[in-house]
């Protein structure tokens, strides 16, 4: 039995931004890469500051290390969220509470020392991002101490009988929509490019920004891709067609610009996150759910993704059995313990809802790292690419680790 010997903890960098929301959508207004205008929820300064990170370093009897890191979404503190992550905070809960509940247990029992975890954390009211990195160092720890990679680690503990194989990535192009997509195009990303379309002014009044992007998207595809790539398109629209369009969200204007994206992405297929965002889990169910029947029956074949209000287990079963999207973001820095997210995606299994293990351009190499492992585990049908929006980096961390792991655990 190798036996955990300490936690440790050190403020570190997260691979982008805090990005305060609610400002942004209530008053801030674009200053090159900055936003001028007041922050709003708390713990912000700006409405944009640099992504904090936490790197836990569990030490093994032995001298031997693993690691994780503690990070939070880019909008941090919003939308039914964790408070906003301040890394300084939380370095003592770590150290102290945290450390003391697993000094001296057997390291290579993951899913036992995740237990003791979440009850630490749920007495000390302790923070997603915190849950997160510590339940990584966690996994890497179980697999340090067995000789085993972190998927091993957890097909073993789930008893997961599969052959492990590169899930399909997701890349983000940030503003930089249409140089990024060349870049995604040029490495025949299988899903792209997010787009951030954050505010009406970005996909247009009558959403004709939007359409616009996607016809070019599709024809650059088609000029510059090999003939044998065949990507899907996913979108991130942030609510703006509830900001466009006014309720209810079935009527044939609403059903018609989703025929013309659909169009305007052809051949390619189309799937879109986030169309309309409501006040609360309910109305999102509610109104997501409307929208993909009226689909259906229109015979209009994009898919519907849920984002918001989609932050812990609770709520990716609830969308789930609620049947109101085609896929739903798991994601993972705010489901906090990692076993909530394999949970999630596990949830999705023989279901008609399909499992987008996401995350955060804010997260790091190492948290990116794990989640990866985590897919060559689950199989989700698509993994995000992370951190950052550079696409290059986040895209070569992501391939190369789940390249590698699948060749070490099939030779």
């Amino acid at each position: 039995m190798t036996k955990i010997a300490d936690v440790t903890a050190v403020p570190t960098a997260g691979g982008f931004y805090f990005d305060d929301k609610e400002a942004i959508v209530t008053n801030a207004e674009r200053d090159g890469f900055l936003y001028n205008g007041e922050s709003i929820t708390p713990g912000f300064e700006k409405v944009r500051q640099p992504a904090e990170a936490v790197s836990v370093v569990i030490e093994l009897e032995g001298g031997r290390t693993a690691s994780g890191d503690c990070t939070a979404v880019q909008y941090s503190g919003f939308g039914g969220r964790d408070g906003f992550f301040a890394a300084e905070e939380h370095i003592g809960d770590i150290e102290e509470i945290i450390s003391e509940a697993l000094v001296g247990r057997d390291a290579s029992e993951f899913l036992a020392n995740v237990e003791v975890l979440s009850d630490v954390a749920d007495s000390a009211e302790i923070h997603t991002a915190v849950r997160y990195g510590v339940s990584q160092a966690l996994l890497n720890a179980a697999g340090t101490a067995s000789m085993k990679t972190m998927t091993e680690v957890i097909d073993d503990e789930y008893r997961i009988d599969c052959t492990p194989r590169p899930v399909p990535l997701y890349c983000q192009s940030g503003n930089d929509r249409r140089q990024n997509a060349e870049k995604m195009i040029l490495k025949e990303v299988p899903i792209l490019p997010h787009g951030l379309f954050n505010s009406v002014e970005q996909i247009g009044p009558e959403g004709e920004r939007l359409l616009e992007y996607l016809e070019w998207l599709s024809d650059r595809v088609t000029e510059i891709g090999s003939p044998e790539y065949n990507p899907t398109f996913h979108v991130d629209i942030y609510g703006t067609v509830g900001e466009i369009f006014d309720p209810p969200y079935d009527r044939t204007e609403v059903l018609d610009y989703f025929a013309a994206l659909e169009n305007a992405a052809s051949p390619y297929s189309l799937q879109v996150e986030s169309p309309i965002e409501s006040g609360s889990r309910d109305e999102q169910v509610h109104v997501l759910g409307t929208l993909r029947d009226a689909l259906a029956e229109r015979s209009i074949p994009v898919d519907i993704i849920a984002d918001e209000f989609c932050n812990t287990y609770d709520d990716v079963t609830t969308f789930v059995d609620a049947g109101s999207v085609d896929v739903v973001q798991i994601k993972t820095p705010d489901l906090g313990e990692v076993t909530n997210s394999i949970d999630a995606v596990r949830y999705c299994e023989e279901t008609d809802t399909r499992a987008y293990l996401g995350g955060s351009c804010a997260e790091t190499d190492i948290s990116a790292r794990v989640c990866a492992q985590i897919a060559l585990a689950t199989q989700p049908a698509q993994l995000l690419a992370k951190p950052g929006m550079g696409v290059d980096e986040g895209y070569q961390i992501m391939a190369n680790e789940m390249a590698r792991i699948s060749q070490q655990i099939s030779s």
